[in-house]
């Protein structure tokens, strides 16, 4: 007996649903969460053409693992370590080519950059603590500071369980607290009558910036 194989349906209607599928569901996590990770890549990124390109890339990543990306909220935390990788990655390769990236940086026209807002003194200073920190430690503080993630959903994206992202997070707090406190008290030895003339030029903003009272910035910490 002569069997004959199914033909196959040469139209492109049996392809388009399972595609039509997935562009929803990539508009719909873009849609969710593109502000979100749009803030997240642009307080690290440290330009926004970087900013742009790690944007993008996480998005190609979602689309290209879509079947990987978790529902509901987990989507977030998700694209926000698909996110950190990006960066990082970013970093190296911008480190392996930084002499190109200057002499391309160079060519280009000043309207080309988006120039940033001076930051307040006390907005450098916490940051300058920050980065003092372990780097885990670190993103543990700005997802919890700048994203608003609980201390669970900031382990998650760093990689870490629940009960030690909190540890971390709380013994980075109290570290943070001490430098900056140390630094306040560094500022009001300056201001005191018996301070020396460079001390009290660095009260007056000259030979160091001048320094930002404690309380709000212990606030900003928290």
């Amino acid at each position: 007996m002569i069997t004959t194989m199914p033909r196959r349906d040469p139209s492109p209607r049996r392809r388009a649903a399972p595609d039509a599928s997935r562009q929803a569901r990539l508009v719909e996590l873009f849609e969710a969460h593109h502000t979100a990770v749009l803030g997240y890549v642009s307080r690290r990124a440290g330009s926004a053409d970087r900013a742009a390109d790690v944007f993008s890339e996480v998005f190609l990543t979602a689309w290209r693992r879509l079947d990987d990306v978790p529902l509901g909220d987990e989507a977030r935390l998700w694209l926000f370590g698909v996110a950190r990788r990006t960066l990082a990655n970013a970093r190296r390769a911008a480190r392996r080519r930084g002499a190109l990236v200057d002499r391309l940086a160079a060519s280009l026209p000043p309207s080309a950059f988006v120039t940033l807002p001076e930051e307040p003194a006390s907005t450098g200073r916490i940051r300058a603590a920050i980065d003092r920190l372990d780097p885990a430690d670190a993103e543990l503080v700005r997802l919890v500071a700048w994203e608003g993630l609980a201390p669970r959903e900031a382990g998650a994206v760093v990689g870490l369980g629940p009960d030690l992202a909190r540890v971390r997070l709380h013994r980075a707090r109290a570290r943070l607290r001490a430098w900056l406190a140390d630094d306040d008290s560094g500022h009001r030895d300056a201001c005191a009558p018996g301070a020396t003339p460079v001390q009290r030029g660095r009260r007056d903003g000259h030979g160091a910036q001048q320094r930002a009272p404690a309380r709000p910035v212990e606030k900003e910490v928290r």
